[in-house]
Protein backbone atom coordinates (compact mmCIF):
# COMPACT_ATOMS: atom_id res chain seq x y z
CA UNK A 1 0.00 0.00 0.00
CA UNK A 2 3.12 2.79 0.89
CA UNK A 3 4.13 2.29 -3.19
CA UNK A 4 0.80 3.60 -4.38
CA UNK A 5 0.45 6.51 -1.47
CA UNK A 6 3.22 7.41 -2.47
CA UNK A 7 2.72 7.34 -6.34
CA UNK A 8 -0.63 9.43 -5.66
CA UNK A 9 1.51 12.19 -3.43
CA UNK A 10 3.70 12.93 -6.24
CA UNK A 11 1.50 12.73 -9.19
CA UNK A 12 -0.79 15.62 -7.15
CA UNK A 13 0.97 18.29 -8.45
CA UNK A 14 0.38 17.05 -11.68
CA UNK A 15 -3.49 17.17 -10.96
CA UNK A 16 -3.35 20.55 -9.71
CA UNK A 17 -1.62 21.80 -12.80
CA UNK A 18 -4.26 20.22 -15.03
CA UNK A 19 -7.35 21.52 -12.82
CA UNK A 20 -6.39 24.64 -11.05
CA UNK A 21 -9.62 24.45 -9.48
CA UNK A 22 -8.17 22.00 -6.86
CA UNK A 23 -5.67 24.34 -5.93
CA UNK A 24 -8.03 26.81 -4.38
CA UNK A 25 -10.69 24.55 -3.44
CA UNK A 26 -8.27 23.24 -0.77
CA UNK A 27 -7.52 26.32 0.52
CA UNK A 28 -11.05 27.47 0.24
CA UNK A 29 -12.62 29.88 2.61
CA UNK A 30 -16.54 29.45 4.01
CA UNK A 31 -16.57 33.81 4.09
CA UNK A 32 -16.13 33.54 0.25
CA UNK A 33 -19.13 31.82 -0.07
CA UNK A 34 -20.93 35.12 0.02
CA UNK A 35 -19.26 36.76 -2.22
CA UNK A 36 -18.88 34.27 -4.72
CA UNK A 37 -22.78 33.42 -4.62
CA UNK A 38 -23.73 37.17 -4.95
CA UNK A 39 -21.96 37.03 -7.84
CA UNK A 40 -23.19 34.19 -9.56
CA UNK A 41 -26.52 35.84 -9.52
CA UNK A 42 -25.36 38.80 -10.40
CA UNK A 43 -23.35 37.41 -13.31
CA UNK A 44 -26.31 34.94 -14.36
CA UNK A 45 -28.77 37.97 -15.03
CA UNK A 46 -26.38 39.52 -17.30
CA UNK A 47 -25.63 36.49 -18.92
CA UNK A 48 -29.34 35.59 -19.72
CA UNK A 49 -30.26 37.75 -22.45
CA UNK A 50 -26.90 38.69 -23.61
CA UNK A 51 -26.54 34.84 -24.91
CA UNK A 52 -30.10 35.56 -25.87
CA UNK A 53 -28.90 38.31 -28.18
CA UNK A 54 -25.55 36.66 -29.30
CA UNK A 55 -27.46 33.76 -30.36
CA UNK A 56 -29.59 35.76 -32.55
CA UNK A 57 -26.63 37.58 -33.78
CA UNK A 58 -25.11 34.32 -34.87
CA UNK A 59 -28.47 33.47 -36.51
CA UNK A 60 -29.25 30.70 -34.20
CA UNK A 61 -32.32 30.33 -31.88
CA UNK A 62 -32.28 31.64 -28.05
CA UNK A 63 -32.18 28.27 -26.91
CA UNK A 64 -28.22 28.03 -28.64
CA UNK A 65 -26.93 30.34 -26.40
CA UNK A 66 -27.78 29.83 -23.57
CA UNK A 67 -26.60 25.66 -23.70
CA UNK A 68 -23.85 27.47 -24.93
CA UNK A 69 -23.15 29.24 -21.09
CA UNK A 70 -24.24 26.42 -19.53
CA UNK A 71 -22.09 23.57 -20.71
CA UNK A 72 -19.23 26.03 -21.21
CA UNK A 73 -19.80 27.77 -17.49
CA UNK A 74 -19.67 24.16 -16.02
CA UNK A 75 -16.39 22.90 -17.42
CA UNK A 76 -14.27 26.47 -17.63
CA UNK A 77 -14.11 26.82 -13.82
CA UNK A 78 -11.89 23.25 -13.43
CA UNK A 79 -9.33 24.53 -16.09
CA UNK A 80 -9.06 28.27 -15.55
CA UNK A 81 -6.40 29.86 -13.96
CA UNK A 82 -7.89 33.39 -13.91
CA UNK A 83 -10.56 33.51 -10.77
CA UNK A 84 -12.44 36.57 -12.37
CA UNK A 85 -13.04 35.35 -15.69
CA UNK A 86 -16.18 34.50 -17.00
CA UNK A 87 -16.92 32.04 -20.35
CA UNK A 88 -19.92 33.27 -22.45
CA UNK A 89 -21.01 33.36 -26.45
CA UNK A 90 -19.83 37.01 -27.76
CA UNK A 91 -20.66 39.12 -29.69
CA UNK A 92 -17.46 39.40 -31.72
CA UNK A 93 -17.37 35.21 -31.88
CA UNK A 94 -21.36 35.46 -32.83
CA UNK A 95 -21.16 37.69 -35.63
CA UNK A 96 -18.23 36.29 -36.99
CA UNK A 97 -20.26 32.96 -37.08
CA UNK A 98 -23.32 34.29 -38.20
CA UNK A 99 -21.90 35.74 -41.43
CA UNK A 100 -19.62 32.79 -42.16
CA UNK A 101 -22.32 29.82 -41.99
CA UNK A 102 -25.42 31.47 -43.05
CA UNK A 103 -24.28 30.40 -47.14
CA UNK A 104 -23.33 27.24 -45.91
CA UNK A 105 -26.41 25.66 -44.08
CA UNK A 106 -28.53 27.47 -46.87
CA UNK A 107 -31.18 27.88 -44.72
CA UNK A 108 -31.27 25.00 -43.08
CA UNK A 109 -31.88 25.97 -39.31
CA UNK A 110 -30.68 21.95 -38.18
CA UNK A 111 -27.65 22.27 -40.16
CA UNK A 112 -26.90 25.67 -39.05
CA UNK A 113 -27.05 24.37 -35.44
CA UNK A 114 -24.75 21.47 -36.59
CA UNK A 115 -22.44 23.43 -37.75
CA UNK A 116 -21.93 25.63 -35.53
CA UNK A 117 -21.63 23.03 -32.48
CA UNK A 118 -18.93 21.31 -35.41
CA UNK A 119 -17.29 24.80 -34.96
CA UNK A 120 -16.93 24.97 -31.37
CA UNK A 121 -15.61 21.21 -31.52
CA UNK A 122 -13.04 22.11 -33.75
CA UNK A 123 -12.18 25.34 -31.56
CA UNK A 124 -11.87 23.12 -28.80
CA UNK A 125 -9.44 20.23 -30.72
CA UNK A 126 -7.28 23.78 -31.93
CA UNK A 127 -7.22 25.29 -28.57
CA UNK A 128 -6.03 21.67 -27.00
CA UNK A 129 -3.41 21.34 -30.32
CA UNK A 130 -2.03 24.88 -28.96
CA UNK A 131 -1.53 24.14 -24.95
CA UNK A 132 0.50 20.83 -26.04
CA UNK A 133 2.61 23.07 -28.29
CA UNK A 134 2.80 25.37 -25.36
CA UNK A 135 1.59 28.43 -28.02
CA UNK A 136 0.79 31.03 -25.32
CA UNK A 137 2.95 33.49 -27.12
CA UNK A 138 0.47 33.05 -30.17
CA UNK A 139 -2.31 35.32 -28.87
CA UNK A 140 0.51 38.03 -29.27
CA UNK A 141 0.16 37.87 -32.71
CA UNK A 142 -2.43 39.99 -33.21
CA UNK A 143 -1.61 43.04 -32.56
CA UNK A 144 -3.74 45.43 -30.29
CA UNK A 145 -4.19 47.64 -34.04
CA UNK A 146 -6.03 44.63 -35.35
CA UNK A 147 -8.25 44.31 -32.46
CA UNK A 148 -9.55 48.05 -32.48
CA UNK A 149 -9.97 48.17 -35.66
CA UNK A 150 -12.06 44.45 -36.06
CA UNK A 151 -14.15 46.00 -32.89
CA UNK A 152 -14.55 49.01 -34.06
CA UNK A 153 -16.26 47.34 -38.03
CA UNK A 154 -17.48 44.38 -35.53
CA UNK A 155 -19.72 47.44 -33.70
CA UNK A 156 -20.93 49.16 -36.85
CA UNK A 157 -21.45 46.03 -39.01
CA UNK A 158 -23.80 44.82 -36.02
CA UNK A 159 -25.46 47.92 -36.01
CA UNK A 160 -26.48 47.54 -39.76
CA UNK A 161 -27.90 44.10 -38.89
CA UNK A 162 -29.53 45.02 -35.74
CA UNK A 163 -31.17 48.72 -36.38
CA UNK A 164 -34.33 46.73 -38.89
CA UNK A 165 -35.20 44.43 -36.27
CA UNK A 166 -35.49 47.47 -33.68
CA UNK A 167 -37.73 49.32 -36.05
CA UNK A 168 -39.63 46.30 -36.51
CA UNK A 169 -38.37 45.38 -40.60
CA UNK A 170 -37.02 42.41 -42.14
CA UNK A 171 -32.93 42.92 -42.65
CA UNK A 172 -30.96 41.88 -45.44
CA UNK A 173 -30.02 38.45 -45.69
CA UNK A 174 -26.49 37.88 -45.67
CA UNK A 175 -25.39 41.39 -46.72
CA UNK A 176 -21.71 43.14 -45.52
CA UNK A 177 -22.34 46.84 -43.75
CA UNK A 178 -22.64 48.82 -47.16
CA UNK A 179 -25.63 46.70 -48.25
CA UNK A 180 -26.98 46.32 -44.59
CA UNK A 181 -27.15 50.20 -44.61
CA UNK A 182 -28.56 50.35 -47.97
CA UNK A 183 -31.36 48.05 -47.18
CA UNK A 184 -32.23 49.59 -43.45
CA UNK A 185 -32.46 53.43 -45.12
CA UNK A 186 -34.46 52.01 -48.45
CA UNK A 187 -36.85 50.09 -45.85
CA UNK A 188 -37.32 52.64 -43.08
CA UNK A 189 -40.93 53.99 -44.00
CA UNK A 190 -41.86 50.32 -43.32
CA UNK A 191 -41.18 51.00 -39.65
CA UNK A 192 -43.84 49.12 -37.30
CA UNK A 193 -44.09 52.54 -34.48
CA UNK A 194 -45.31 49.80 -31.88
CA UNK A 195 -42.30 48.20 -32.71
CA UNK A 196 -39.76 50.90 -32.73
CA UNK A 197 -41.46 52.07 -30.06
CA UNK A 198 -40.46 49.54 -27.55
CA UNK A 199 -36.78 49.04 -29.23
CA UNK A 200 -35.94 53.25 -28.56
CA UNK A 201 -37.51 52.95 -25.09
CA UNK A 202 -35.43 49.66 -24.35
CA UNK A 203 -32.90 51.39 -25.70
CA UNK A 204 -32.97 54.72 -23.65
CA UNK A 205 -33.52 52.52 -20.25
CA UNK A 206 -30.37 50.47 -20.91
CA UNK A 207 -28.09 53.28 -21.58
CA UNK A 208 -29.66 55.03 -18.74
CA UNK A 209 -28.55 51.70 -16.74
CA UNK A 210 -25.05 51.97 -18.04
CA UNK A 211 -24.43 55.41 -17.28
CA UNK A 212 -25.66 55.67 -13.33
CA UNK A 213 -25.81 51.77 -13.17
CA UNK A 214 -22.72 50.55 -13.94
CA UNK A 215 -22.08 46.63 -13.81
CA UNK A 216 -25.83 45.79 -12.25
CA UNK A 217 -28.00 43.57 -14.05
CA UNK A 218 -30.33 46.70 -15.87
CA UNK A 219 -30.52 44.17 -19.16
CA UNK A 220 -31.97 41.91 -16.48
CA UNK A 221 -34.56 44.14 -15.46
CA UNK A 222 -35.52 45.33 -18.60
CA UNK A 223 -35.77 41.98 -20.56
CA UNK A 224 -38.07 40.89 -17.56
CA UNK A 225 -40.21 44.26 -17.69
CA UNK A 226 -40.73 43.80 -21.49
CA UNK A 227 -41.71 40.20 -21.04
CA UNK A 228 -44.52 41.60 -18.61
CA UNK A 229 -45.83 44.71 -21.05
CA UNK A 230 -45.30 42.23 -24.28
CA UNK A 231 -47.97 40.05 -22.23
CA UNK A 232 -50.33 42.67 -20.59
CA UNK A 233 -50.11 45.21 -23.19
CA UNK A 234 -50.58 42.12 -26.23
CA UNK A 235 -47.67 43.72 -28.33
CA UNK A 236 -47.78 41.03 -30.42
CA UNK A 237 -51.57 41.59 -32.08
CA UNK A 238 -49.41 44.97 -32.71
CA UNK A 239 -47.05 43.77 -34.97
CA UNK A 240 -44.32 43.22 -32.56
CA UNK A 241 -42.03 40.51 -32.97
CA UNK A 242 -41.44 37.96 -30.33
CA UNK A 243 -38.52 36.21 -29.45
CA UNK A 244 -41.07 32.50 -29.60
CA UNK A 245 -40.74 29.53 -28.47
CA UNK A 246 -37.51 28.50 -26.51
CA UNK A 247 -37.44 25.36 -25.90
CA UNK A 248 -37.71 23.59 -22.03
CA UNK A 249 -35.68 20.98 -20.05
CA UNK A 250 -31.81 20.37 -21.83
CA UNK A 251 -30.61 19.23 -25.28
CA UNK A 252 -29.56 15.93 -26.46
CA UNK A 253 -25.53 15.68 -25.40
CA UNK A 254 -23.49 14.23 -28.10
CA UNK A 255 -21.61 14.88 -31.44
CA UNK A 256 -23.10 17.00 -34.21
CA UNK A 257 -24.69 15.72 -37.22
CA UNK A 258 -21.86 16.71 -39.57
CA UNK A 259 -19.83 15.22 -41.89
CA UNK A 260 -16.71 14.27 -42.24
CA UNK A 261 -16.44 16.58 -45.29
CA UNK A 262 -17.28 19.79 -43.13
CA UNK A 263 -14.80 19.49 -41.44
CA UNK A 264 -12.32 21.06 -43.81
CA UNK A 265 -14.86 24.15 -44.47
CA UNK A 266 -15.43 24.99 -40.97
CA UNK A 267 -11.29 25.00 -39.92
CA UNK A 268 -10.44 28.58 -40.89
CA UNK A 269 -13.70 29.52 -39.10
CA UNK A 270 -12.78 27.93 -36.30
CA UNK A 271 -8.89 29.31 -36.25
CA UNK A 272 -10.30 32.45 -36.48
CA UNK A 273 -12.74 31.90 -33.32
CA UNK A 274 -9.82 30.24 -31.79
CA UNK A 275 -7.59 33.24 -31.80
CA UNK A 276 -10.35 36.25 -31.41
CA UNK A 277 -11.35 33.93 -28.12
CA UNK A 278 -7.66 33.22 -27.30
CA UNK A 279 -6.74 36.74 -27.46
CA UNK A 280 -9.54 38.08 -25.60
CA UNK A 281 -9.34 35.63 -22.65
CA UNK A 282 -5.90 35.92 -22.25
CA UNK A 283 -6.04 40.04 -22.25
CA UNK A 284 -9.16 39.64 -19.97
CA UNK A 285 -6.79 37.41 -17.49
CA UNK A 286 -3.93 39.53 -17.68
CA UNK A 287 -6.30 42.41 -16.96
CA UNK A 288 -7.27 40.82 -13.57
CA UNK A 289 -4.33 39.70 -12.08
CA UNK A 290 -2.51 43.03 -12.35
CA UNK A 291 -5.57 44.18 -10.67
CA UNK A 292 -5.77 41.56 -7.93
CA UNK A 293 -1.99 40.25 -8.01
CA UNK A 294 -1.01 36.95 -9.28
CA UNK A 295 0.17 35.56 -12.74
CA UNK A 296 -2.44 34.41 -15.84
CA UNK A 297 -0.56 31.39 -17.52
CA UNK A 298 -1.69 32.18 -20.62
CA UNK A 299 -0.93 28.35 -21.69
CA UNK A 300 -3.13 27.01 -18.92
CA UNK A 301 -6.22 28.92 -20.51
CA UNK A 302 -6.09 26.98 -23.67
CA UNK A 303 -7.10 23.92 -21.74
CA UNK A 304 -9.58 25.90 -20.36
CA UNK A 305 -11.22 27.21 -23.48
CA UNK A 306 -10.79 23.79 -25.17
CA UNK A 307 -12.79 22.19 -21.95
CA UNK A 308 -15.50 24.92 -22.61
CA UNK A 309 -15.76 24.86 -26.17
CA UNK A 310 -15.96 20.73 -26.40
CA UNK A 311 -18.66 21.29 -23.54
CA UNK A 312 -20.48 23.19 -25.57
CA UNK A 313 -20.19 21.64 -28.87
CA UNK A 314 -21.32 18.52 -27.28
CA UNK A 315 -24.10 20.48 -25.21
CA UNK A 316 -25.59 21.82 -28.91
CA UNK A 317 -24.12 25.57 -28.12
CA UNK A 318 -21.56 27.19 -30.40
CA UNK A 319 -17.62 28.70 -29.86
CA UNK A 320 -17.36 30.75 -26.68
CA UNK A 321 -14.94 32.48 -24.91
CA UNK A 322 -13.95 34.92 -22.14
CA UNK A 323 -16.19 37.70 -22.21
CA UNK A 324 -15.13 41.36 -21.30
CA UNK A 325 -18.23 42.69 -19.93
CA UNK A 326 -19.87 39.63 -18.20
CA UNK A 327 -15.96 39.32 -16.68
CA UNK A 328 -16.36 42.75 -15.40
CA UNK A 329 -19.46 42.22 -13.79
CA UNK A 330 -18.56 38.81 -12.29
CA UNK A 331 -15.29 40.75 -10.57
CA UNK A 332 -17.58 43.70 -9.30
CA UNK A 333 -20.05 41.09 -8.08
CA UNK A 334 -17.68 40.13 -5.50
CA UNK A 335 -16.38 36.73 -6.88
CA UNK A 336 -13.63 35.10 -5.08
CA UNK A 337 -13.18 32.25 -6.85
CA UNK A 338 -14.39 30.88 -10.38
CA UNK A 339 -17.16 29.02 -8.14
CA UNK A 340 -19.52 32.16 -9.01
CA UNK A 341 -19.44 30.81 -12.91
CA UNK A 342 -20.75 27.30 -11.67
CA UNK A 343 -23.54 29.23 -9.40
CA UNK A 344 -24.12 31.17 -12.83
CA UNK A 345 -24.54 28.19 -14.84
CA UNK A 346 -26.73 25.89 -12.07
CA UNK A 347 -29.22 29.29 -12.33
CA UNK A 348 -29.16 29.06 -15.86
CA UNK A 349 -30.31 25.61 -15.83
CA UNK A 350 -32.90 26.24 -13.60
CA UNK A 351 -34.14 28.54 -16.25
CA UNK A 352 -34.31 26.19 -19.07
CA UNK A 353 -35.61 23.49 -17.11
CA UNK A 354 -38.67 25.26 -15.29
CA UNK A 355 -38.70 29.45 -16.64
CA UNK A 356 -38.13 29.06 -20.50
CA UNK A 357 -41.94 29.00 -21.32
CA UNK A 358 -41.91 33.14 -19.82
CA UNK A 359 -38.88 33.82 -22.67
CA UNK A 360 -41.54 33.55 -25.65
CA UNK A 361 -42.92 36.82 -25.01
CA UNK A 362 -39.36 38.56 -25.00
CA UNK A 363 -40.15 41.25 -28.03
CA UNK A 364 -37.36 41.20 -30.71
CA UNK A 365 -36.80 44.79 -30.72
CA UNK A 366 -35.85 44.53 -27.08
CA UNK A 367 -33.41 41.67 -28.29
CA UNK A 368 -31.81 44.05 -30.51
CA UNK A 369 -31.23 46.96 -27.96
CA UNK A 370 -29.42 44.74 -25.74
CA UNK A 371 -27.55 44.16 -28.07
CA UNK A 372 -26.58 46.92 -29.34
CA UNK A 373 -26.40 48.58 -26.02
CA UNK A 374 -23.97 45.19 -25.01
CA UNK A 375 -21.72 45.92 -27.72
CA UNK A 376 -21.58 49.38 -27.70
CA UNK A 377 -18.59 49.93 -25.98
CA UNK A 378 -16.55 47.42 -29.19
CA UNK A 379 -16.40 50.93 -30.93
CA UNK A 380 -13.76 53.05 -29.07
CA UNK A 381 -13.13 55.90 -31.25
CA UNK A 382 -11.10 56.97 -28.43
CA UNK A 383 -8.58 54.34 -29.23
CA UNK A 384 -7.98 55.04 -32.86
CA UNK A 385 -7.34 58.60 -31.98
CA UNK A 386 -4.98 57.14 -29.68
CA UNK A 387 -3.23 54.90 -32.35
CA UNK A 388 -3.29 58.24 -34.78
CA UNK A 389 -1.41 60.31 -32.56
CA UNK A 390 1.18 57.44 -30.77
CA UNK A 391 1.66 54.91 -33.97
CA UNK A 392 0.49 55.63 -37.28
CA UNK A 393 1.43 52.55 -38.76
CA UNK A 394 -1.07 50.63 -36.29
CA UNK A 395 -3.41 53.41 -37.37
CA UNK A 396 -2.63 51.90 -40.24
CA UNK A 397 -3.51 48.39 -39.38
CA UNK A 398 -6.59 49.18 -37.78
CA UNK A 399 -7.87 51.04 -40.35
CA UNK A 400 -7.52 48.08 -42.63
CA UNK A 401 -9.24 45.40 -40.64
CA UNK A 402 -11.96 48.28 -39.91
CA UNK A 403 -12.39 48.24 -43.26
CA UNK A 404 -11.94 44.60 -44.37
CA UNK A 405 -15.04 43.90 -41.65
CA UNK A 406 -17.17 46.32 -42.88
CA UNK A 407 -16.05 45.46 -46.69
CA UNK A 408 -15.58 42.10 -46.82
CA UNK A 409 -16.95 40.63 -43.55
CA UNK A 410 -15.09 39.49 -39.88
CA UNK A 411 -13.53 36.84 -41.07
CA UNK A 412 -11.57 38.68 -43.94
CA UNK A 413 -11.03 41.65 -42.13
CA UNK A 414 -9.33 40.29 -39.31
CA UNK A 415 -7.31 38.04 -41.58
CA UNK A 416 -6.75 41.42 -43.83
CA UNK A 417 -5.54 43.71 -40.19
CA UNK A 418 -3.17 40.50 -38.97
CA UNK A 419 -1.44 40.02 -42.40
CA UNK A 420 -0.97 43.68 -42.76
CA UNK A 421 0.47 43.82 -39.46
CA UNK A 422 2.91 40.74 -40.05
CA UNK A 423 3.69 42.62 -43.06
CA UNK A 424 4.73 45.40 -41.22
CA UNK A 425 6.18 43.30 -38.51
CA UNK A 426 8.70 41.89 -40.80
CA UNK A 427 9.73 45.18 -43.00
CA UNK A 428 10.86 46.66 -38.80
CA UNK A 429 12.43 43.52 -38.63
CA UNK A 430 14.09 43.49 -42.26
CA UNK A 431 14.76 47.48 -41.42
CA UNK A 432 16.53 47.26 -37.97
CA UNK A 433 18.32 50.58 -36.88
CA UNK A 434 22.14 50.93 -37.13
CA UNK A 435 22.96 53.61 -34.26
CA UNK A 436 26.00 55.99 -35.43
CA UNK A 437 27.27 56.49 -31.17
CA UNK A 438 29.32 59.09 -29.45
CA UNK A 439 30.91 59.76 -26.57
CA UNK A 440 28.71 60.91 -23.82
CA UNK A 441 30.61 64.08 -22.21
CA UNK A 442 32.65 63.84 -19.00
CA UNK A 443 31.94 59.71 -19.08
CA UNK A 444 33.32 56.27 -20.60
CA UNK A 445 29.74 55.76 -22.38
CA UNK A 446 28.04 55.99 -25.45
CA UNK A 447 24.62 56.14 -26.71
CA UNK A 448 23.17 57.77 -30.02
CA UNK A 449 24.53 60.48 -31.37
CA UNK A 450 20.90 61.56 -33.57
CA UNK A 451 19.59 61.23 -30.60
CA UNK A 452 22.00 63.49 -28.49
CA UNK A 453 23.65 65.97 -31.00
CA UNK A 454 25.91 66.73 -27.41
CA UNK A 455 27.73 63.67 -27.87
CA UNK A 456 31.17 63.87 -28.78
CA UNK A 457 32.42 61.89 -31.61
CA UNK A 458 35.58 60.65 -32.08
CA UNK A 459 38.72 61.72 -34.67
CA UNK A 460 38.99 58.69 -36.87
CA UNK A 461 36.52 56.67 -35.55
CA UNK A 462 32.93 55.92 -36.34
CA UNK A 463 31.51 53.79 -33.83
CA UNK A 464 28.09 51.82 -35.21
CA UNK A 465 25.82 49.67 -32.86
CA UNK A 466 23.12 47.67 -34.74
CA UNK A 467 19.75 47.54 -32.85
CA UNK A 468 18.25 43.99 -33.59
CA UNK A 469 19.66 40.53 -34.12
CA UNK A 470 21.70 39.99 -37.35
CA UNK A 471 19.69 37.22 -39.68
CA UNK A 472 19.77 36.47 -43.41
CA UNK A 473 17.20 38.97 -43.97
CA UNK A 474 18.33 42.63 -42.39
CA UNK A 475 22.03 41.91 -42.36
CA UNK A 476 22.45 43.48 -46.10
CA UNK A 477 20.16 46.51 -44.66
CA UNK A 478 22.76 47.03 -41.71
CA UNK A 479 26.08 46.74 -43.95
CA UNK A 480 24.62 49.09 -46.07
CA UNK A 481 23.97 51.75 -43.70
CA UNK A 482 27.52 51.23 -42.07
CA UNK A 483 28.58 51.35 -45.68
CA UNK A 484 26.96 54.68 -46.31
CA UNK A 485 27.14 56.81 -43.56
CA UNK A 486 31.39 55.39 -43.89
CA UNK A 487 31.06 56.92 -47.07
CA UNK A 488 30.15 59.86 -46.95
CA UNK A 489 32.45 61.21 -43.97
CA UNK A 490 34.53 64.35 -45.63
CA UNK A 491 37.96 62.73 -43.87
CA UNK A 492 37.26 58.77 -44.21
CA UNK A 493 38.10 57.39 -40.73
CA UNK A 494 40.89 55.10 -39.93
CA UNK A 495 38.20 52.76 -37.86
CA UNK A 496 34.87 51.18 -37.68
CA UNK A 497 33.60 50.06 -34.78
CA UNK A 498 31.01 47.46 -34.57
CA UNK A 499 28.97 47.09 -31.40
CA UNK A 500 27.40 44.41 -31.27
CA UNK A 501 26.00 44.83 -27.11
CA UNK A 502 22.28 44.94 -29.19
CA UNK A 503 22.07 42.17 -31.58
CA UNK A 504 22.39 38.87 -29.19
CA UNK A 505 22.01 36.46 -32.07
CA UNK A 506 23.83 36.51 -35.60
CA UNK A 507 23.12 33.41 -37.92
CA UNK A 508 25.68 32.13 -39.93
CA UNK A 509 25.14 34.40 -43.26
CA UNK A 510 25.14 37.19 -41.44
CA UNK A 511 28.48 36.67 -40.17
CA UNK A 512 29.80 36.17 -43.83
CA UNK A 513 28.38 39.20 -44.33
CA UNK A 514 30.08 41.29 -41.60
CA UNK A 515 33.05 39.73 -42.66
CA UNK A 516 33.02 40.93 -46.47
CA UNK A 517 31.59 44.39 -44.81
CA UNK A 518 35.22 44.42 -43.06
CA UNK A 519 37.74 43.06 -46.48
CA UNK A 520 35.54 45.84 -48.52
CA UNK A 521 36.56 48.63 -46.03
CA UNK A 522 40.11 47.15 -45.35
CA UNK A 523 40.24 47.68 -49.07
CA UNK A 524 39.92 51.47 -48.50
CA UNK A 525 42.52 51.31 -45.50
CA UNK A 526 39.77 51.44 -43.07
CA UNK A 527 40.01 48.41 -40.15
CA UNK A 528 36.96 46.96 -38.58
CA UNK A 529 37.07 45.84 -34.71
CA UNK A 530 34.00 44.24 -33.29
CA UNK A 531 33.45 44.67 -29.56
CA UNK A 532 30.91 43.85 -26.73
CA UNK A 533 29.63 40.02 -28.78
CA UNK A 534 27.29 37.87 -26.55
CA UNK A 535 28.94 34.94 -25.70
CA UNK A 536 26.82 32.87 -28.62
CA UNK A 537 28.19 35.93 -30.67
CA UNK A 538 31.60 35.51 -30.25
CA UNK A 539 31.23 31.07 -30.52
CA UNK A 540 29.35 32.04 -33.78
CA UNK A 541 32.64 33.97 -35.27
CA UNK A 542 35.25 31.64 -34.32
CA UNK A 543 33.12 28.72 -35.48
CA UNK A 544 32.52 30.58 -39.03
CA UNK A 545 36.59 31.44 -38.91
CA UNK A 546 35.29 34.79 -39.30
CA UNK A 547 36.92 36.23 -35.79
CA UNK A 548 40.52 37.17 -36.73
CA UNK A 549 39.07 39.53 -39.85
CA UNK A 550 36.44 41.24 -37.26
CA UNK A 551 39.04 42.37 -34.55
CA UNK A 552 38.91 39.26 -32.67
CA UNK A 553 36.10 39.58 -30.39
CA UNK A 554 36.55 38.86 -26.24
CA UNK A 555 34.70 39.25 -23.09
CA UNK A 556 37.29 41.44 -21.69
CA UNK A 557 37.72 44.45 -23.82
CA UNK A 558 34.98 47.11 -24.04
CA UNK A 559 33.56 49.93 -26.49
CA UNK A 560 35.33 52.33 -24.07
CA UNK A 561 38.63 50.74 -23.57
CA UNK A 562 38.91 49.63 -27.18
CA UNK A 563 38.13 53.29 -28.49
CA UNK A 564 40.73 54.29 -25.52
CA UNK A 565 42.97 52.36 -27.07
CA UNK A 566 42.67 53.60 -30.46
CA UNK A 567 43.20 57.01 -29.30
CA UNK A 568 46.37 56.62 -27.25
CA UNK A 569 47.77 54.19 -30.52
CA UNK A 570 46.96 57.70 -32.64
CA UNK A 571 48.16 60.01 -30.14
CA UNK A 572 51.36 57.82 -29.77
CA UNK A 573 51.65 57.60 -33.44
CA UNK A 574 51.61 61.56 -33.94
CA UNK A 575 54.25 61.91 -31.15
CA UNK A 576 56.45 58.96 -32.98
CA UNK A 577 56.27 61.18 -36.70
CA UNK A 578 59.66 62.79 -37.29
CA UNK A 579 59.02 66.52 -37.25
CA UNK A 580 59.34 67.94 -41.16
Amino acid sequence: MEPSKNSAAKSLPLIVRWLPALQWLRGYELGWLRGDGVAGITLAAYLLPAAIGDASLAGLPPEAGLYACLFSGLAFWLFCSSRHTAVTVTSAISLLLGSTLGGLADGDVARFGALASGTALLVALIAFVAWLVKAGAIVRFISEGVMVGFKCGVALFLASTQLPKLCGFHGAAHGDFWANGAHFFGHLKEANPASLGVGAAALLLLMLGKLFLKNKPVAWLVVAGSIVVSSLLGLEARGVASLGVVPSGLPYVGLPDIHVTDLNTLLPLAFACFLLGAVETAAIGRMFSSMHGGRLDANQEFVALAAANLAAGLGRGYPVSGGLSQSVVNEDGGARTPLSGVIASGLILAVLLFFSHLLHALPQPVVAAVVLVAVADLFKLSALKQLWRGDRSEFVVALAALLGVLGTGLLRGVLIGAVISLVQMIRRASRPHVALLGRIPGTRRFSDRERHPDNESIPGVLIFRPESDLVYFNVDHVCDQILERTRAEATPPKLVMLDLSASPYVDMQSAHTLAGLADELAASGIRVQAVEGHASVRDRLRSDGVDARLGKLNRVVSLADAVEAFTNSAHQNRNDSPAV
